[in-house]
């Protein structure tokens, strides 16, 4: 290091990535100074590996897929995907993995970047080793905020260790298409990125522990499956890998249950976890506990624990997939903008002690409303708990399943196949949860969270007429099943 600066700013952010990113831009808004440390790319794991990467794979297959069905686009269909151009489209898509314009908006906002890795060494308290050089020994005035990420987890496979292999960073960021891949993982990013390799040409094989999306109604799962095996994808479920090994000729050898598989790539997308090694949390009482290290917050993000046990105030945050809740990037922007308006509002002494439910202060829709989507063809796009998840949770529940066939579904595609589920709070009269399965569904999730969040009373949501023909027509039939 040639130099140290000692600097102090109301709020420090470690990470800036989309989440990190929204907390300064929330606490700058409201009138206090901010620093951003990021180590990578401005903009993190979603705009350069993670979301948006993969959808931009996957679009194509699914445009080229659904005209495919159609009378009279069908017949002017002649050609495959063009892979080269799909890869070309997804660097564009991802800035080419330049920050420019990230670091253009951080200062159009005044928030100040400060690119290195940041490590908390007390109360209120961030060392940062410059990637200039320098290291810098920042003041919180208020509050440090996590704002990490997450990172990949990598099973304990014989052999894994010793070869080359691809999380998704790898996979989202390939130049070129394999012949064949092997993905380790049924979870939402191993279904989604064997299908997009698949219908770029790769021979995809797919090797999964349990159940293809395992947090999902399995007949969601089997919907997706469907469409994963109709591409040509093998999958193997309920199934361990025993052992990869390394060929002469550079190819792997996966080896499990008594078979092997050749690839010439291997994609590990065996989930994540948050990333909170070597930030120093220990420095504020925050140790591992067996080696596993979590943070436990409230609803505003306050971490609790040691570093807020009143002797040094509340000051340390950790948001978005480093607090490990919801680990999806819309969540993780939605617990930002909390946490950012919290530490506002308790700066300003304006709240004391926890936010109320649903306050401008509260991620309570981390506990009740979480809306995902699988971006796979089909799609499958869901919102609170499922069936099996409310009856397992107490709650007195009713389930109401059905095909999607309406003139919506009919017109999107002749051979249309969905299905629809939403549970439904009998003590309420809510709908407590929603799932869709099929092309196109993830548009009919927005009306699905809404209802939860508002707690809409199914007689009143009973008057919102979809409109005529669309895929918002299975809402009528879903409550006319109900027995509306």
């Amino acid at each position: 290091m040639t130099a140290e600066n000692s600097r102090e700013f109301d709020v420090i952010v470690i990470g800036a990535g989309a989440v990190g990113e929204n907390v300064a831009d929330r606490v700058v808004q409201g009138g206090l100074s901010a620093v951003v440390i990021e180590a990578e790319l401005v903009g993190g794991e979603c705009s350069y590996w993670a979301c948006v990467p993969s959808k931009a794979l996957l679009r194509p297959g699914s445009a080229l897929h659904a005209a495919q069905l159609i009378p009279g686009a069908t017949e002017a269909i002649t050609g495959v995907l063009d892979a080269e151009a799909a890869l070309k489209h997804r660097d564009w898509f991802t800035n080419n993995w330049q920050d420019g314009s990230q670091v253009e908006w951080l200062e159009s906002t005044g928030i100040e970047l400060i690119r290195g890795r940041g490590r908390i060494t007390g109360p209120r308290e961030v060392q940062v080793d410059g990637l200039d050089g320098n290291s810098y020994a920042l003041k919180a005035h208020h509050a440090v905020v996590i704002a990490t990420g997450s990172s990949p987890t990598v099973p304990d496979v014989e052999g894994l260790s010793d070869v080359p292999f691809w999380t998704t960073r790898g996979a989202t960021a390939a130049k070129k298409i394999p012949r064949r891949l092997a993905v380790l993982g049924g979870g939402v990013a191993g279904v989604e990125l064997a299908q997009a390799f698949a219908r770029l040409g790769s021979m995809v094989t797919l090797i999964a522990r349990s159940r293809l999306l395992g947090s999902y109604p399995e007949e969601a799962a089997a919907l997706v499956l469907a469409g994963l095996r109709a591409d040509g994808v093998a999958v193997h479920l309920h199934t361990d890998v025993e052992k990869v090994e390394k060929d002469d000729d550079g190819s792997l050898t996966i080896t499990f249950d008594g078979s092997t598989v050749s690839a010439d790539e291997l994609l590990v997308a065996s989930g994540r976890h948050p990333a909170l090694a070597n930030l120093g949390l220990e420095n504020v009482g925050l140790a591992a506990d067996d080696g596993k290290l979590t943070l436990t917050t409230d609803v505003s993000g306050l971490v609790d624990g040691p570093a807020s046990d009143g002797t040094s105030g509340y000051w340390l945050y950790a948001v978005g997939d480093a607090a490990g809740k919801a680990l999806l990037t819309h969540q993780g922007k939605y617990a930002a903008r909390a946490a950012g308006d919290a530490i506002v509002a308790r700066a300003k002494g304006k709240l004391h002690g926890t936010p109320k439910p649903w306050s401008p202060w509260a991620q309570t829709a981390n506990q009740h409303a979480v809306p995902s989507v699988v971006f796979t063809d089909p799609e499958v796009a869901s919102v609170g708990p499922s069936l099996e998840q409310a009856l397992l949770d107490g709650k007195n529940v009713t389930g109401v399943e059905l095909p999607i066939n309406v003139s919506g579904s009919q017109l999107y595609s002749p051979d249309y196949k969905g299905w629809a589920q939403i549970v439904v709070d009998e003590d309420r009269r809510v709908i407590l949860g929603a799932t869709f399965a099929g092309p196109g569904v993830a548009e009919l999730l927005h009306a699905a969270t809404i209802a939860i969040v508002g707690e809409v009373p199914l007689d009143r949501l009973w008057h919102a007429v979809p409109a005529f023909p669309t895929m918002s027509e299975v809402w009528l039939r879903l409550l006319e099943k109900y027995g509306l």
